[in-house]
């Protein structure tokens, strides 16, 4: 998952969690401040109750008297009730304690936020209840947490959105970074020394560093060019003075036929190892993009040019050869390079196959490759065998002449022409090398 993904995420996780806190702790924290208010109310009326005592009309009310020695008084609504009753005679403390009951007035049962009041007046000990419903309260805290819990959603949302517009604009530049200076870089002349703007200093950092290092592997890699040039050069020269070395000495008149055998056996060592220079040479080419000339190659004419060189060695071994292709395929790229590769895939299948094998070449296209098909019914591989196929100095067989560089050759060639090969084999079935190219 990208990182810009992440960010969001837990940004989003973080305020569904405050939603949560929010939505448990609201309830109370809005409870909390309506009881505030309603104790503040309810004192206020206690305290204009207590004030007019003395006054005729609440002396009247008080002196009224009845059976219950209870008087009341109540809003039209019944949303709000004063209720004094006559506790009986003596002193007592003036004392207020707010309490939460169900009331029933005029058969209507409601919850009510009472404030009981304690006092003496005139020798006689009240009780004064002065009460205001909590329906009301009950449905505003409700309608505060929807409203809350929808608004806090809403920002969520919001704040998503932009937080994703704002972590794409600031990754942009990593992105730009990375398709333009590491996914798209096959090689280094197709590095992009430009710098990249970014706000971020990270990423300025990481711009500075991968030019600096991609200047420093351009340097050594010219350098590495310069040393293969130099060293295959001076390989090859002396062996090619004991080469001619060698063979005027064969054109002496006085030598044995000991001397002669060992003369032989050194221009043969002398030729294999010019021969691994060569490819050494070739590959260090390859990896290297020295080959940048292209041009549209015509498999299907390539592949019988090199069938008919492999006559000789394919009658000497009796193989049956066939060949069906159905497409007239043209590849643009390095045609000496596509004809080495192709070349090594039939040298390998006629050197491993059996006296009186045979070897089938097919192909087959889909949307997106033009694969050929190269079957042979030789020695084939195990598992083990086929992972390390394509390393140097790899043989599969001990007795078969090769250096192990041919394979290796071929997978420097396919990577170079972004090829895919891919092989199908079994222990003395055969093998299949599928050769794809990119359309």
């Amino acid at each position: 998952m990208k990182i810009k993904h992440q960010l969001a995420i837990f940004n989003v996780i973080t305020r569904l969690l405050l939603i949560v806190v929010l939505v448990f702790l609201l309830p109370v924290v809005v409870e909390q401040v309506v009881y505030k208010h309603i104790n503040k109310t309810l004192l206020e009326k206690k305290q204009k109750f207590i004030e007019h005592l003395n006054d005729a009309e609440i002396n009247e009310f008080i002196n009224k008297g009845g059976k219950d020695d209870t008087y009341a008084s109540f809003s039209i609504l019944h949303d709000e009730f004063i209720l004094l009753s006559k506790l009986g005679n003596g002193k007592s403390a003036q004392q207020s304690v707010f309490v939460n009951e169900p009331r029933i007035i005029e058969g209507q049962e409601d919850d009510y936020r009472i404030l009981q009041y304690t006092f003496g007046y005139k020798g006689q000990i009240y009780q004064l209840e002065v009460g205001s419903s909590l329906a009301e309260i009950k449905d505003l805290t409700f309608m505060i947490r929807i409203f809350t819990l929808v608004t806090l959603l809403i920002i969520v949302l919001l704040t998503f959105l932009m937080d994703s517009v704002y972590i794409e604009y600031l990754f942009a530049p990593f992105y730009k970074i990375i398709d333009t200076k590491i996914r798209r870089v096959n090689d280094l002349s197709s590095f992009n020394f430009t710098t990249i703007n970014s706000h971020s200093a990270e990423f300025r950092e990481l711009d500075e560093v991968l030019n600096g290092m991609m200047s420093r592997i351009d340097t050594l890699f010219r350098k590495e060019k310069e040393f293969i040039a130099n060293v295959s050069h001076e390989l090859l020269s002396p062996i090619s003075l004991l080469k001619n070395k060698f063979e005027n000495m064969l054109q002496q008149e006085n030598i044995d036929n000991e001397t002669i055998d060992k003369i032989a056996g050194s221009l043969k060592t002398l030729d294999l190892l010019r021969r691994i220079i060569h490819n050494l040479l070739l590959i260090s080419k390859i990896d290297n993009n020295q080959f940048s000339e292209t041009e549209n190659i015509a498999i299907k004419e390539l592949l019988l040019e090199i069938a008919e060189e492999a006559e000789d060695r394919l009658e000497v071994k009796a193989i049956l050869f066939t060949m069906a292709l159905q497409y007239d395929f043209v590849f643009s790229g390095n045609r000496t390079l596509i004809r080495i590769l192709l070349f090594n895939l039939l040298s390998n299948a006629i050197k491993y196959n059996h006296q009186k094998g045979t070897i089938h070449i097919s192909d087959e296209k889909n949307a997106t490759h033009y694969c050929i098909l190269i079957a042979d019914s030789g020695k084939g591989m195990t598992a083990d065998e086929v992972a390390q196929i394509f390393n140097r100095f790899t043989r599969i067989a001990s007795d078969t002449d090769g250096q192990g560089l041919g394979l290796a050759i071929v997978d420097s060639i396919a990577h170079f022409h972004h090829i895919a090969i891919e092989i199908v084999s079994e222990r003395e079935k055969g093998s299949v090398f599928r050769v794809c190219f990119p359309l």
